[in-house]
């Protein structure tokens, strides 16, 4: 770029300007100007416009000394406390607990297959009437039954002792992030069992052996068997895992009623026999024990249900805002 001189200055005085590096060409083609004569054009000699160069050994003395600045002493620090190691991030469960064998979890388990397996086998190798006679269970009270409620027996104690077969490991948390496919098929296989055994063990309470306390006791057992089935059944396909998780462990606490009912039986016979005597009848000892079971191997079951739900920080059973505003 060529720079050019105020309009105040004589054209004969007027010359092109070069920056400075003399040795180039300017690109409109004008000539270069040597440095002396751009110093005579604006006013100054070469060696008064430059400043002095401090590298040339006759400048050295002339040249401003910049006084040393002294360094500024280290300030005293207090002595570091050792760092405690950082503990690596876990998922918020103590060490091992995965991993970790609940004996709860594992005599649940095995007593609900070995009563699946006494259920499915005990009334599949002979006739009610042949069972009847070698008193086998409760043959005797559905010998004489109608065909229907027959049929509901047996549906009964193939659907229940399937439900007590897949149950316990649907509570196994590793398999459920194993597996989640095969934990929801087994899911709706274990709520198959529960429905079914829900509706055939109310239609057979009404002929039950002990009376009307039969038939309020495990009626209402099959009617909250079914309820919470089908409320853990919502609470998933609504997407609420927390709330199915808690009605699922309702639901099962009342499906492990057929291994409680016989738990309580045998220990309320045991009871009785010191007292009735040498010559008491078992039929009668059994019948004494077998009425407060209707009731007795399903509601501890609930209350342990709810201590359970609590325990874990899952929800709680919450009435309505219809039942609230009545009460």
């Amino acid at each position: 770029m060529i720079t050019r001189l105020p309009a105040s200055v004589p054209d004969a005085d007027r010359r092109p300007l070069a920056r400075p590096g003399a040795g180039r060409r300017d690109p409109g083609g004008q000539p270069p100007v040597a440095p002396d004569e751009l110093d005579e054009t604006l006013g100054t000699t070469g060696d008064a416009a430059r400043p002095p160069d401090p590298t040339r050994p006759e400048n050295e003395a002339t040249m401003p000394r910049v006084p040393a600045v002294p360094a500024v002493p280290a300030v005293p620090t207090a002595p570091r406390s050792p760092v405690a190691p950082v503990a690596p991030i876990t998922s918020g469960h103590p060490a091992g607990r995965g991993r970790r064998v609940r004996p709860g979890l594992v005599w649940i388990a095995l007593s609900s297959v070995a009563m699946a397996a006494i259920l499915l086998t005990s009334y599949t190798g002979a006739t009610l009437d042949e069972l009847a006679q070698d008193d086998t269970g409760l043959a005797s009270t559905f010998a004489n039954r109608p065909p229907a409620i027959q049929l509901a027996f047996y549906l009964h104690i193939a659907s229940a002792g399937l439900a007590l077969l897949v149950g316990p490991l649907q509570f196994v948390s590793r398999w459920r992030r194993r597996a989640p496919r095969a934990h929801r098929v087994l899911g709706r296989v274990y709520l198959v069992g529960v429905g079914t055994g829900a509706l055939t063990g109310l239609a057979i309470s009404t002929v039950s052996s002990v009376g009307f306390l039969g038939f309020f006791g495990f009626g209402t057992l099959a009617v909250l068997w079914a309820w919470t089935g089908w409320k853990a059944y919502r609470a998933i396909r609504t997407g609420r895992v927390a709330e199915h998780q808690a009605w699922t462990i309702r639901c099962f606490a009342l499906t492990y009623a057929a291994v409680t009912l016989r738990l309580w039986v045998g220990l309320l016979v045991a009871v009785q026999t010191p007292f009735a005597g040498p010559g008491a009848d078992p039929g009668a000892l059994f019948e004494n024990a077998y009425a407060p079971v209707a009731f007795l191997c399903w509601l501890p079951n609930i209350v342990l249900a709810e201590w359970l739900v609590a325990r874990r920080d899952l929800p709680g059973l919450r009435m309505s805002t219809g039942a609230r505003a009545a009460g």
